[in-house]
This record gives structure tokens, C-alpha cells and sequence, in this order.
């Protein structure tokens, strides 16, 4: 079982796009995308407040992570995060299914 758990819901194609991820980063939203394994690439939005306190811990970035898409779970790790310059708060993360 993993330590970390984070609530996602999936984004539409209109969702996506960088008009779209900015309006989600306006509402305190991280555009992600969850990729890998037999399974089609999924879009992803993760509450900020969410992901940044899983941040805070170093265990984040090396143990295996559980996603939970509606009422699927996703066992990921995390494979690139993209922070802000300047505010260095996340802007986009990818997650590869283990």
C-alpha cells in the first residue's frame, strides 16, 4: 500500500492546452498527466494544496503513489515536475504507472 495518496479527476480535451492549464492553475489546480504500462494516457487535475503537501516529504519522489480517478486507482510514480521560476509552486506533473 502506498504512503501517499492523491484525489484526481480526469480532464476533456477541451481541459487541455495551455489557455486551459492556466485557467486550472487560476483555481488552484495542477494539470497532470498519468502515462505507461498496457493503458492509454490519461489527463489529470490534482488539487495544489494536495500535491504540495505531498511534496513536503522527500519519500514522495521515490515511493510509488496512489492516484484515485473516480472510483479507479492508479499506482504511479512520479516521473517530471515543473515548478514555477519564481514562486516555485508546481505547474505540471507527470506520473508513470508502475
Amino acid at each position: 500500500m502506498a504512503n501517499f495518496v492523491l484525489n484526481a479527476t480526469a480532464r476533456n480535451e477541451d481541459k487541455q492546452g495551455k489557455g486551459a492549464s492556466r485557467r486550472l492553475r487560476r483555481e488552484a489546480l495542477v494539470p497532470a498527466i498519468i502515462y505507461g504500462g498496457e493503458a492509454e494516457p490519461v489527463a489529470v487535475t490534482i488539487e495544489l494544496r494536495e500535491l504540495v503537501k505531498a511534496l513536503d516529504n522527500n519519500a514522495f519522489f521515490e515511493e510509488v503513489v496512489e492516484i484515485k480517478l473516480g472510483d479507479k486507482v492508479e499506482n504511479v510514480k512520479i516521473q517530471a515536475l515543473q515548478r514555477h521560476p519564481a514562486k516555485n509552486t508546481p505547474m505540471h506533473a507527470d506520473f508513470k504507472r508502475a
